[in-house]
C-alpha cells in the first residue's frame, strides 16, 4: 500500500541543522550516527508538519540554531498528492505556516499529514501523570479526526474564562452557565472522538498479526471515576468545589487513559519495561493500520531509537510490518547494523556534527 509520502524536507536553522535536505522516495528512512549529531531533530522536524509543539513539546524559540538566533523554517513537499508545506518563524516572533504557498492555521495541517511517533521519552507513559496518557491519546485521537484540536481549543477557551470566574469567587450564576453549556458542548464531541479512537484501536489490534502484545484500552476518570454523561449540570453542582480548588476539577482534561497487557491481563503500569515498550510500539502500529484501512494510505512514522530496546527478532518483526503497511517511517539509531534486516528496503541516511553543526550525508 502506498500513498502520501514526503518526496523533499529541508531545514534551515533548525536545532543542530544550519542547513539540510532530504530527497526521499517513499520508502522507510534509516538516520544513523552518534548521540548528539542530530538525528532526533530531522524527526522532530518532520512532527512539526502537523498540529502542536512537535514530539519535544518545545516552545517556538528554542528551535532555532544557535547561536545564529535569525529564525528557522522546517519546508516539506508531498506527492499524491503534491503540497508544499511550510512552518517558520521569524527571529523571535511567532510560529507561522503555509500550505502551497498560502497562510493557513496549524490545525490544517492535520488534513493533509497524519503523522504518528513514538520516542523515548514515552517509555514511561504507563507509569507517569495522567497528563502525559492524556497528550498520547490526544494525538491518538487527532489522526483519526483532523477536527479534534479544534474542538480542544475551545473547551479549554471556556475552562480558563471559568476558572478565572472561580478564581475571582464570582457567585453569580448566570456568568457561568454559558461557558458550562459551552464546555459540555465540547467536552461531548471530545469524548465521543477519543472512544471512536479507542474503538478504532481495538479493531486494528483485533485484526491484525503480529509480534507485538495487544492492549485493552479504556476512558476513564481521575482515580478510576466514571466521567459525568451530560457535564454542564455536573459543573454547576461542583462549583463550590471548584472554587475552593481555584479550577475546574470535573471534565475530559482530567481523564485518563487506561491500559491492560491482553493476553495476561496485567495492567501495562505493572508489566516490566519491556513489555512496556513493546506495547507502545503495537499501539503504534495499531493507530498505523487503522488509519491505513480508513485513509487507503498510511501515516508517516517517526521512530526514534526504537530500534534499540528491542531484540534482532522483535526488529526485523516491526521493519516488516512498517514495509507490509508501506508507511514511510523515519527512524534512527547509533549503529548503521541496527537497520540491516531492512535491506534494500529502505533509505539510509549518515548524521553527523562536522565544525559544530549537523551534516546529513545520504549512504
Amino acid at each position: 500500500m502506498g500513498g502520501l509520502t514526503l518526496s523533499t524536507l529541508t531545514l534551515s536553522h533548525f536545532r543542530s541543522h544550519r542547513a539540510a535536505r532530504l530527497e526521499l522516495d517513499g520508502r522507510p528512512v534509516a538516520l544513523s550516527g552518534p548521540n548528539g549529531a542530530g538525528k532526533t531533530n530531522i524527526l522532530e522536524a518532520v512532527s512539526l508538519l502537523s498540529p502542536g509543539r512537535g514530539l519535544r513539546r518545545a516552545a517556538t524559540d528554542e528551535l532555532a540554531r544557535k547561536p545564529d538566533a535569525i529564525g528557522w523554517k522546517i519546508r516539506a513537499e508531498t506527492t499524491a498528492p503534491f503540497h508544499d508545506l511550510e512552518t517558520f518563524a521569524e527571529g523571535g516572533e511567532s510560529r507561522q505556516t503555509r500550505i502551497d504557498g498560502k497562510a493557513a492555521p496549524q490545525v490544517a495541517l492535520a488534513r493533509i499529514l497524519r503523522i504518528l511517533w513514538l520516542v523515548p521519552a514515552m517509555d514511561r507513559l504507563w507509569i507517569e501523570s495522567a497528563e502525559g496518557r492524556r497528550r498520547f491519546l490526544d494525538r491518538t485521537t487527532l489522526s483519526f479526526a483532523p477536527d479534534h484540536a479544534e474542538v480542544v481549543l475551545t473547551y479549554e477557551k471556556a475552562m480558563r474564562d471559568r476558572n478565572r470566574l472561580l478564581k475571582d469567587m464570582v457567585q453569580d450564576a448566570h456568568w457561568y452557565t454559558a461557558l458550562e453549556t459551552q464546555m459540555a458542548e465540547a467536552a461531548a464531541q471530545i469524548t465521543a472522538n477519543r472512544q471512536h479512537a479507542l474503538a478504532r484501536l481495538a479493531a486494528a489490534q483485533a485484526g491484525a498479526e503480529t509480534a507485538f502484545p495487544a492492549a485493552d484500552l479504556s476512558l476513564i476518570g481521575p482515580e478510576g471515576e466514571d466521567m459525568p454523561d451530560d457535564l454542564a449540570p455536573a459543573l454547576a453542582a461542583n462549583r463550590r468545589r471548584d472554587m475552593a480548588a481555584g479550577r475546574t476539577l470535573l471534565g475530559p482534561h482530567r481523564a485518563d487513559l487506561a491500559a491492560i497487557y491482553s493476553a495476561k491481563g496485567t495492567p501495562a503500569d505493572q508489566c516490566s519495561t519491556g513489555e512496556q515498550k513493546a506495547l507502545l510500539i503495537s499501539l503504534i502500529l495499531a493507530n498505523a493500520r487503522a488509519l491505513a484501512a480508513d485513509l487507503g494510505t498510511p501515516p508517516i512514522l517517526l521512530l526514534d531509537e526504537v530500534a534499540a530496546h528491542l531484540d534482532q527478532n522483535r526488529r526485523a518483526a516491526l521493519y516488516d510490518e512498517i514495509c507490509a503497511l508501506g508507511a514511510q517511517a523515519l527512524m534512527t539509531g547509533t549503529e548503521p547494523g541496527l537497520f540491516d534486516s531492512l535491506g534494500n528496503r529502505a533509505q539510509s541516511f549518515t548524521v553527523a556534527e562536522e565544525g559544530g553543526m549537523s551534516k546529513v550525508t545520504e549512504t
